[in-house]
């Protein structure tokens, strides 16, 4: 009988102190846009248990089509969020104290698309021309490139279908690669018929989405914010290799979120997502913000905003990694 209690005690106690028992700490994650594959690597790293087995409970939020992720982590509704470098930037400027952690993306998505049948095959004539933007942000880019090149255009806010450009009440639409350009091939246009127009042949490759806490975050859970992004890491490696488990997952939440889905759809958004976070050729480790990535990044939005922007690299990037062990 005392063998038998010492057993279960023993077994009581390595339930309590066990990893998988242990209290896990909480942390809120914000995408900037709803449910779908440009998110999937951190899906994939809370559906497969990669957060909790470093020790996090991590939920993530996503805003609406309307609203700024920023403004979470302003509420402090959330501790991390996602948001490409020019609009990180525009928030700090603006006074909110982020910082970024890790840039995932290290290349630009943006783009403009027009029907070949239009007639509109060269920037000089997006003179007078109708362009939608999206009302949730991601404008700085392509505002700057428009003004650069002395385009006279009138901007149509949009939310997240490409309905309106389909309809002609639009000339012009500013898409993701990823996302929107698909749209409209999907809508029945084929790839020959869309002229496309992308930032980065015009010099304005600036990466998008990276990982930003408040300062505040970034020190007092800095443990917390490491394990986040190697988690995270390792989730987007698995989705990289289990393509199809990673689409259904995929697919499932933007269901639960009742966000129109379909897998075509999200599998060509998977695809150009990982490429997005291709590094060769950059001159950087994985998550590091190439330090003339950052400087493009301002220049474009001092001249975007005729403002000053006073902070640097090492004060906006704190990488939560360290690069150098990397």
């Amino acid at each position: 009988m005392n063998f038998l209690r010492k057993i279960s005690v023993t077994v009581l106690v390595f339930l309590c102190f066990s990893p998988v028992h242990a209290q896990q700490q909480k942390l809120v994650f914000c995408t900037q846009w709803l449910p779908q594959a440009q998110f999937a690597g951190y899906y994939v790293a809370k559906d497969k248990g990669f957060y909790k087995q470093v020790g996090l409970d991590v939920e993530i939020l996503h805003p609406s089509a309307t609203v700024n992720a920023a403004a979470f982590l302003k509420a402090g509704k959330a501790d991390v969020i996602s948001l490409f470098l020019t609009t990180g930037i525009n928030n700090r400027q603006k006074g909110l104290d982020l910082v970024n952690i890790a840039q995932v993306s290290q290349h630009s998505a943006i783009m403009f698309v027009s029907l070949k049948i239009n007639g509109i095959n060269e920037l000089s004539k997006f003179n007078g021309k109708k362009i939608g933007i999206w009302l949730s942000g991601f404008d700085e880019v392509p505002k700057a490139l428009v003004k650069k090149n002395h385009l006279g255009v009138e901007w149509v806010p949009i939310q997240s279908t490409v309905s309106l450009f389909m309809r002609g009440g639009i000339d012009i639409m500013t898409v993701m690669y990823y996302n929107e350009y698909d749209q409209v091939y999907l809508s029945g246009v084929n790839r020959n018929e869309i002229n496309t127009f992308f930032m980065s042949d015009y010099g304005f490759d600036v990466p998008e989405d990276g990982l930003y806490v408040l300062r505040q975050t970034a020190s007092s859970k800095k443990e917390a914010l490491k394990a986040f992004v190697e988690a995270t890491l390792k989730g987007w490696a698995y989705a990289a290799l289990n393509k199809e488990y990673t689409i259904n997952l995929v697919i499932k939440l933007m269901n639960e979120a009742q966000v129109p889905a379909t897998r075509a759809h999200q599998k060509w958004m998977l695809d150009k997502i990982l490429e997005m976070q291709d590094i060769k050729g950059k001159g950087v480790r994985t998550t590091e913000l190439n330090p003339e990535d950052f400087r493009k990044a301002i220049d474009i939005m001092q001249n975007h905003y005729n403002a000053e922007f006073n902070f640097d690299y090492n004060d906006f990037f704190q990488p939560a990694l360290s690069l150098k062990t990397q």
